[in-house]
């Protein structure tokens, strides 16, 4: 086990104490982002529009038996699903991304609707899969979180530089991270939350790779053919 950091502002633990996790609020976002991709053009997706979104599926079945409601303690099993799962969904995603911007590079347009459509689903899902990647990473994961047991963190929040926020004992959950997702989305970089490690650095550098092509190219492209 690595060696643990100590508190960077006086008066606040690191780690915080243990506290279990809910796993709910992720197995709802990968539902959710599931049923984004049902609504893409087959044209875009990898074979049939329901093979990979059935996949998806599949893996996340497997990650709620894998998992207990709420998560104690670390659970490799449940470690490897997620990593699978969300491997799977960002590389379905970035693929659709390539696809529909290849049909705008190099097919003649016409229905600009369909196209807005798409770059939304496919910025959304770039929204919710990496807030899984961001909440998989950091500390050492959810499991090692949970048990009080976490490694230096990838993610400096504002709660963490200052000892007059409450509670002192702070830990982030998956909202915390699902807006670190968002605004860097929004941004193309991080604002008020500072990627540490170089994981998380390239990590966050890849979602606004993927969202600045899908806002600056699809979306101005789709526009222009209304």
């Amino acid at each position: 086990m690595s060696a643990q950091p100590s508190a960077a502002v006086p008066g606040r633990p690191y780690p915080p104490p243990a506290a279990p996790e809910p796993l709910w609020p992720v197995l709802a976002s990968v539902l959710a982002t599931i049923a984004l991709q049902l609504t893409l053009p087959e044209r875009i997706t990898v074979g049939p529009f329901w093979l990979l979104p059935g996949l998806e599926g599949a893996l996340v079945l497997g990650l709620a038996v894998a998992s207990p409601p709420r998560l104690e303690e670390e659970h490799p099993r449940r470690k490897r699903w997620a990593v699978a799962m969300i491997a799977l969904v960002s590389a379905a995603n970035i693929y659709a991304l390539a696809a529909l911007s290849k049909h705008l590079l190099h097919h003649h347009v016409q229905n600009g609707h369909s196209l807005i459509l798409a770059g939304v689903v496919i910025w959304l899902t770039n929204v919710m899969i990496f807030a899984l990647w961001y909440w998989e990473i950091d500390r050492g994961g959810p499991g090692v979180r949970a048990a009080g047991h976490d490694q230096p963190p990838d993610f400096l929040y504002p709660q963490m530089t200052d000892d007059r926020i409450e509670p002192i004992a702070w830990r982030p959950h998956f909202i915390d991270y699902l807006y670190v997702s968002l605004t860097n989305a929004t941004a193309f970089s991080p604002t008020d939350t500072m990627p540490l490690t170089p994981t998380a650095k390239s990590i966050m550098g890849v979602q606004s790779l993927v969202s600045l092509v899908t806002l600056g190219l699809i979306v101005s492209r789709a526009v222009n053919i209304l």
